[in-house]
């Protein structure tokens, strides 16, 4: 960075550079040897005015010459000139490498921190927000590198060498003509800061605008069926427009700078071709200064630029790091084991958990063991979905602790942990590819004779093989070309194939028909065997014969007991059951 460009910047703004800069510290071979380039590119500038300045004098002033004088001198522009070219090509291909490798490299490691937050940082952020920073962001972050850096690898070289000429051509003129420059630093001084404060809010428009987009579309169905289509649209030109303000901000301040620029160096010249008048220069030596000049004028007007780049490039990079500065709360252990199956107990002992400062569980304790079926009631916002998403560490306790084999599940590998663990959600997430792929996901090496076998058991291999290309179909994004029961049963299909000891069942069967509901349930008692389920309930039919059924209210549990004995207790789970149940509300059966 140039020691002006330096000046103008905030000593924030040189800590988030700094930092950014530390990604393309693998890639400084490749770096310097651009900048190398840059200086063979830079110095060119000098041989090319010195032999501008012959030719001209042969030209204005000629004299007797031998012929092989005449075409070196001829030919020592166009050799200058390809000298030039080729520091300039390599300069600028080696730079550019290294700025979109470390674009790269930053939104690999955006997307890699995204995945290891807890699913407690997502309950607060938008995913238009997280695509937003991990995109936008990390394109604006490029011009911080491959921009700034590419300008700072040339243009100094080069305005050096036309400063050296001027110098050595005319001292006075020169030293009067570079006192204009730092007067062309003044209006990017008055607008960099607006520029950087223009910028991020332009970034976090953007967000907005891709947050709505991204809702609307996943939404569409529901936008459609509540007739919200114009709703819709009125709310997301409002961030569009909101967006375009804010961009053209710093359109007005990168638009103010040029203008600014090419008058005081105007000036600049009015005043050189006085001087030249008075003091007699020749043709050949005006026209070089001149050139010289302008040689001089596309450097200094981008180096003057580079802090306005920086400012907006840092606005965004600075959005990127607040990701990358969000601590990690799960996770994994140094010395931590690997979970050796098989699985005799899971302990629940004296479990809290907290969002923040509000407290969702409270001092729940119960074992679970092989072959049992644990179920899981009460009322929406019991703390149900969030208990069980302890067990594979989704979230980290707050209090207390959860043992394997009496092993707290903090001291095992992440992947040893939720490879045992097999997950059937009522919220079936698919992905835009193959049903094959979609129901081996995370076993990419399943042969397709297990792949159908679970499809089977799922009772999904007979729409599958009615797709158009079977197991080969591409599902769409979420699974849309499938109806919600079909997501369901490749769903179960997955957790069939994973064949793990434990299961997790939350409602894992809402979206299935009645006569699938029943295929399923059987194929789900011949896959819990010899295994420990939890099963997450809001239909209670689902449960009634579980071994054990633990009632959650306000974070508690309330009851805990078999189906039967909630029922003659006439507690909450006789209340849950009749308002289900009772002939006098039959709409209220979930």
């Amino acid at each position: 960075m140039s020691k002006s460009s330096a000046v103008l910047l905030s000593s924030s703004t040189r800590v988030t550079y700094r930092r950014l800069l530390r990604y393309a510290w693998p890639y400084r071979g490749r770096l310097a040897l651009g900048v190398f380039c840059g200086l063979v590119f830079g110095g060119s500038a000098f041989g090319l005015l010195g032999a501008l300045q012959k030719n001209l004098d042969f030209m204005f002033e000629p004299r007797a010459m031998q012929p092989l004088v005449v075409i070196g001198l001829a030919a020592l522009l166009p050799l200058v000139a390809l000298i030039r070219g080729a520091g300039d090509f390599a300069s600028r291909y080696l730079v550019e490498w290294v700025g979109n490798r470390v674009v790269a490299d930053v939104r690999s490691h955006l997307f890699r921190h995204i995945h290891n937050l807890s699913l407690q940082y997502f309950t607060s952020s938008r995913s238009g927000d997280l695509i937003s920073r991990a995109t936008t962001d990390s394109m604006m972050v490029q011009r911080a590198v491959s921009q700034v850096v590419g300008d700072m690898a040339r243009e100094p070289f080069v305005l050096v060498a036309a400063v050296s000429y001027l110098v050595w051509l005319d001292a006075r003129l020169a030293l009067f003509s570079l006192v204009l420059f730092p007067i062309c630093i003044v209006p990017v001084a008055i607008y960099g800061r607006k520029v950087r404060r223009a910028a991020r809010e332009g970034q976090e428009r953007m967000a907005d605008v891709v947050s709505i987009l991204h809702e609307s579309i996943t939404g569409v169905r529901v936008v459609k069926a509540f007739g919200m289509e114009a709703y819709e649209c009125r709310r997301f030109d409002s961030q569009n427009q909101a967006l375009f303000r804010r961009l053209m901000r710093v359109v007005r301040s990168n638009a103010s700078i040029e203008p600014i620029i090419v008058f005081i160096s105007f000036v600049g010249l009015s005043l050189v071709l006085l001087y030249a008048r008075h003091t007699g220069m020749t043709q050949a030596q005006l026209l070089t200064f001149a050139a010289a000049l302008v040689m001089m004028y596309q450097p200094a007007k981008k180096i003057s630029r580079l802090s306005l780049h920086i400012q907006q490039s840092c606005a965004a990079a600075d959005r990127i790091f607040e990701i990358l500065d969000t601590p990690i709360q799960v996770r994994e252990q140094p010395a931590a084991r690997a979970l050796v199956p098989p699985i005799h107990t899971v302990t629940f002992e004296q479990v809290q958990f907290a969002y923040e400062a509000q407290p969702v569980l409270r001092d729940i304790s119960f074992t679970v063991r092989t072959g049992e079926i644990l179920a899981l009631v009460g009322s929406s916002g019991s703390g149900k979905t969030t208990l069980i998403s302890l067990l594979p560490r989704f979230f980290d306790v707050t209090g207390g602790r959860i043992l394997i084999n009496g092993q707290d599940i903090r001291e095992l590998t992440l992947a040893s942990l939720r490879g045992a663990i097999g997950l059937v959600s009522q919220e079936t997430v698919l992905f835009n590819d193959s049903v094959a792929h979609n129901i081996a996901y995370g076993r990419a090496d399943t042969p397709r004779e297990e792949i159908e076998t679970a499809a089977r058991r799922a009772h999904a291999h007979d729409f599958i093989t009615a797709l158009p290309q079977g197991y080969e179909t591409v599902i769409g994004e979420q699974g849309v070309r499938l109806s919600g029961g079909q997501r369901q049963r490749l769903s179960i299909a997955r957790a069939m194939l994973r064949n793990p000891p434990l299961l997790i069942l939350d409602e894992a069967t809402s979206a299935l028909d009645t006569e699938s509901e029943r295929h399923v349930q059987a194929a789900l008692a011949d896959l819990m065997q010899d295994r420990t389920v939890f099963a997450i309930a809001h239909r209670l039919s689902t449960i009634a014969h579980a071994d054990r059924i633990l009632v959650l209210g306000e974070g508690r549990v309330v009851e805990e007991g078999t189906h039967e004995q909630l029922i003659a207790r006439n507690g909450q789970y006789r209340y849950l059951y009749d308002l289900q149940f009772s002939d006098q509300e039959p709409s209220s059966t979930l």
